[in-house]
């Protein structure tokens, strides 16, 4: 990657397209270092977003420049920073604002807000922008005069796509075999982003492509989702307001959850995932329209004939519903054409829908009795409609149409299965297996109620009575710690590579005293310390300001009820991290005590994850 990164930079350089300049940078003299721009924070001047990012407002979706903020302020101490002069490489993006608007011209099946989007974007005047900083990390410039500086992150990432490639075709063995996708005019190129990245994609990553070599084929496709909220609030991890996977997949089925995100994409506006929505999309669309109907087909053929019954003739109620099938297998592959998913889905439940009503209206409970050919054949094309289902739904609901698939009779992968086989009919005299419920009725109550499991933490406030080395580990403090009523206990801490035992010894610390005790290198701890750690491996620990040793440390609206032990695997499933104001959330609510909300050290980022 590194190396592609440098030659695309250098070519792109040597050909004008990335040009030096003299600037002035966000410096913060409190921190001590120029900021980049993901660490400065200001007043967007366009919506007025308070929080907008030093390259782009999240609100808005406008690319900005540090410079643009309004009141900026460094993210890392809460500081305004200092404009310093400095001399950085800028990328010549006005050089291609007609070849943009040039390829841009056919691109018809684009996303409306895509396409509006950057036409605005281009139509405005694009700015050259500064294609490096004065950072440490990151790939170093490949240009004389500036080995000290970093290639910044957004031409870096990007280029990613295309560095990806190449390494995938050496480790085949075969190193030109990237260029069957990357120079083959029938190849076409798809990416899938939210919104905030669409200029990345539509504006700069074109933009590269043509000034480095214009026989690569451009984004054919830049099918960007508006945002999901979550009851109307932005997803955000650093304030603990998130639906996290390993959670969520042990409480509901893969494809209920799969259904709703589909049903409920942002294509074209921002969406929200509400606890109430989801159960009413599952119980009455997810179960009630195709789950039942699956059901009721599967288990009455099964009850009645064992196998798929012979097609007799087909009366005009029959032949409409094959019609159907047929029409909506176009408009779904169509839909899917232009990634237009949620249409698509939309189509597939309609033709269930209507499955439902020819299924009630032929009336097979009742043909059984004095028809048993026509029943047979109404049966037939029910299961014709099932297979259909089935296969149109896999890519959605991989699961549970695998289940319907094993029902019919198969005993291959569903996903092996190519589109065409959707009107193709069902094999007469196929066993069929004894059907399954596919997915199950929620509950809101039930939801809403379900026990938290913080509920079952007993946190408190300890102070650090007296802090030594551990006799038979390098890295592990001693403390013993003072809870209160709880008494003087010892407990076991990796914290001597952060901190000394002068900077433990007397201060506040936030203990887990129904964690299991434990042996650990021969010493026993009872009881666990929370600290923070950021994803450059910073640590810092919770701050229980002016609290008293054993006071209780909590979560607004929710009621403690501690288990008498728990496991270390349970704790892990709690997720705390710190937010942008340094406090430590649960959920996007803030850690408590009763002297007010528990925060972290200056030593660790937003989103830092406490354990």
């Amino acid at each position: 990657h590194k190396k592609v990164v440098q030659d695309m930079f250098k070519t792109l350089y040597d050909k004008g397209y990335i040009y030096a300049k003299e600037d002035e940078a966000f410096y913060c003299k409190h921190c001590k270092r120029f900021l980049p721009d993901r660490y400065i924070e200001g007043t967007c001047p366009y919506c007025g977003n308070k929080n907008a990012r030093g390259d782009q407002c999240d609100e808005c979706g406008k690319l900005l420049d540090p410079k643009d903020l309004v009141e900026p302020r460094c993210k890392l101490c809460g500081n305004p920073p200092v404009f310093r002069k400095t001399k950085h490489l800028f990328f010549a993006l006005n050089k291609f604002e007609n070849k943009l608007l040039k390829w841009m011209s056919d691109k018809n099946h684009w996303r409306p807000n895509v396409k509006k989007f950057t036409e605005n974007w281009i139509k405005n005047g694009l700015k050259d922008r500064a294609i490096t900083r004065d950072i440490d990390w990151g790939i170093p410039v490949p240009v004389e005069g500036f080995e000290d500086k970093r290639i910044y992150v957004w031409f870096d990432a990007v280029v990613g796509y295309f560095s990806a490639s190449i390494q995938w075709a050496k480790e085949r063995n075969e190193p030109d075999k990237w260029k069957e996708w990357w120079k083959n005019k029938e190849a076409k190129h798809y990416y899938f982003l939210a919104k905030d990245n669409i200029p990345f994609h539509t504006i700069i990553w074109p933009s590269i492509l043509m000034g480095y070599d214009e026989n690569l084929m451009l984004p054919y496709d830049i099918p960007a989702n508006e945002y999901l909220r979550l009851e109307g609030e932005q997803f955000s991890k650093s304030r603990g307001l998130a639906i996290w996977i390993p959670d969520i997949i042990k409480r509901f089925d893969v494809d209920a959850i799969r259904y709703y995100l589909s049903i409920n994409m942002p294509e074209h506006r921002d969406s929200n995932w509400t606890w109430e929505d989801f159960v009413s999309k599952n119980n009455d669309e997810l179960l009630g329209v195709y789950g039942n109907l699956v059901h009721r087909i599967l288990t009455f053929t099964w009850k009645n004939f064992g196998e798929i019954p012979e097609q007799g003739e087909l009366d005009e109620e029959d032949k409409k519903l094959l019609e159907e099938i047929e029409k909506t297998s176009e408009e779904v592959h169509s839909n899917l054409q232009i990634c237009s998913f949620k249409k698509a889905l939309k189509n597939i439940m309609s033709l269930a829908q209507k499955g439902n009503v020819y299924f009630a209206q032929k009336k097979p409970w009742e043909t059984i009795k004095r028809d048993r050919e026509k029943c047979g054949t109404t049966l037939h094309v029910c299961l014709r409609l099932v297979k259909a289902l089935s296969l149109m739904l896999a890519p959605y609901l991989p699961f549970s149409s695998q289940k319907v698939w094993m029902y019919l009779g198969y005993n291959d992968s569903i996903h092996k299965h190519t589109w065409s086989e959707i009107t193709q009919d069902v094999e007469t005299g196929k066993k069929i297996e004894k059907p399954e419920h596919l997915f199950k009725k929620l509950s809101l109550e039930d939801i809403m109620e379900e026990k938290d499991p913080f509920t079952l933490l007993d946190l408190k406030v300890a102070k650090v009575v007296d802090v030594k080395d551990h006799p038979n580990a390098d890295k592990l403090y001693m403390l013993q710690i003072d809870v209160g009523e709880l008494g003087k206990r010892v407990i076991v801490a990796g914290m001597k590579p952060y901190y000394s035992k002068e900077e433990i010894k007397g201060r506040n610390i936030v203990v887990v005293c129904n964690l299991k005790p434990a042996r650990i290198r021969g010493v026993e701890s009872k009881g666990m310390l929370l600290a923070a750690e950021d994803n450059k491996g910073n640590v810092a620990l919770l701050s229980p300001k002016d609290s008293l040793a054993g006071e209780d440390v909590v979560v607004e609206g929710i009621t403690k009820n501690p288990a008498q032990t728990i496991d270390f695997e349970d704790f892990k499933e709690i997720k705390m991290v710190v937010d942008e104001k340094r406090r430590v959330v649960y959920n996007g609510k803030p850690l408590k005590t009763k002297q007010g909300e528990v925060t972290v050290d200056e030593k660790v980022e937003p989103g830092a994850k406490v354990l």
